[in-house]
């Protein structure tokens, strides 16, 4: 891994210095990130780094989907942007399955794409940009282990089909496999729509003795402000609740003592390194795209540029706050 990342780190180095000089951009070079929930603070963060490496460039940058989970209207906005013909596409994959073919098209009519926080490892994408999910999820595993003291009952909140959540939750398992007293309950599919997760933390009340459920997780950012609010409508502050992100009510609900703590992400730094590392292929281009870069060992890009993940907890939560208010000047 430390190999793969010092070859990722190399190749964005590179790109930053090739192309420090913007003589050969022009606002006419146009670039998509892509992605479901737009309306998500993390995607507005995701989208501020990608519009901050286009404003350094002087190139443009577009940004489109969804503003809820509808992986439909996502392939929607990814057919379109192909068709413009774009510089390139920078995509969080929110179906693996039904956008698989469409990366493709992309990549066969010579667009560069890069999926970034969501992959679709089978497609023809050159490269992933975001979070080791698996190893995210062992972390917040840990926590889970370390608060719950080894037992009791769990469940997730989770978007099915995505591989960031699949790998999420197969983190978690692995840890809880060595604790045969942690017990996952359910995992639920909110499918975008938060008032599931409310609603299950609701009905769960009634669950009680060997069925009360001790810890809910948020595998999905939307998800942990929902269960830690019918928490308290239920005056239930025994239950552990740990989140994913770091948007701003999230972290103000750790300060509080509502959610225990939560599993951040890097979209800034995924948005700025995606649009510089398709503006470096865009001006060096590959004799083909279509190569399976993944499992060639000559290849000019990395598999996977991890952006790294930590454990924001009531001691820490106030340094991503000034972040982010020093982000916001």
């Amino acid at each position: 891994m430390k190999a793969i990342k010092g070859m990722a780190w190399a190749l964005l180095a590179l790109a930053i210095f090739s192309t420090s000089s913007c003589a050969r951009h022009s606002v006419n070079e146009v670039y998509y990130l892509i992605a479901s929930d737009m309306a998500l603070p993390y995607w507005q963060t995701a989208a501020a780094g990608f519009s901050k490496a286009a404003a350094e460039y002087k190139v443009t940058a577009k940004m489109d989907g969804p503003a809820g989970h509808d992986p439909q209207a996502e392939l929607d906005a990814l057919h379109h942007a192909i068709a413009t013909k774009p510089a390139g596409i920078l995509i969080s994959v929110a179906d693996a399955d039904l956008l698989l073919p469409e990366i493709n098209a992309a990549i066969a009519a010579g667009i560069p794409v890069i999926t970034l926080d969501s992959d679709a490892p089978g497609s023809r994408r050159l490269f992933f940009i975001g979070t080791n999910n698996l190893e995210a999820g062992r972390l917040g595993a840990q926590r889970v282990v370390q608060k719950l003291g080894g037992r009791g009952n769990v469940v997730f909140f989770t978007f099915a089909h995505q591989a960031n959540t699949e790998e999420r939750l197969q983190g978690f398992k692995e840890v809880f496999a060595a604790r045969p007293d942690l017990h996952i309950v359910d995992v639920i599919d909110i499918k975008g729509d938060t008032r599931k997760a409310f609603d299950w933390t609701q009905e769960s009340m009634a669950l009680t003795g060997d069925k009360k459920v001790d810890a809910y997780i948020g595998l999905v950012s939307s998800s942990a402000l929902a269960v830690s609010d019918a928490l308290k409508r239920n005056n239930a502050g025994d239950r552990l609740v740990v989140g994913w992100d770091v948007d701003p009510d999230t972290l103000e609900a750790i300060k509080a003592g509502v959610i225990d703590s939560t599993v951040a992400q890097k979209p800034y730094t995924m948005g700025y390194c995606g649009l510089k590392s398709l503006d470096a292929i865009y001006h060096n281009p590959p004799a083909s795209l279509a190569r399976n870069y993944s499992s060639n060992a000559f290849a000019p890009y990395p598999a996977f540029v991890d952006t790294g993940t930590s454990l924001v907890d009531k001691s820490n939560a106030g340094l991503y706050i000034d972040d982010a208010a020093a982000q916001a000047k």
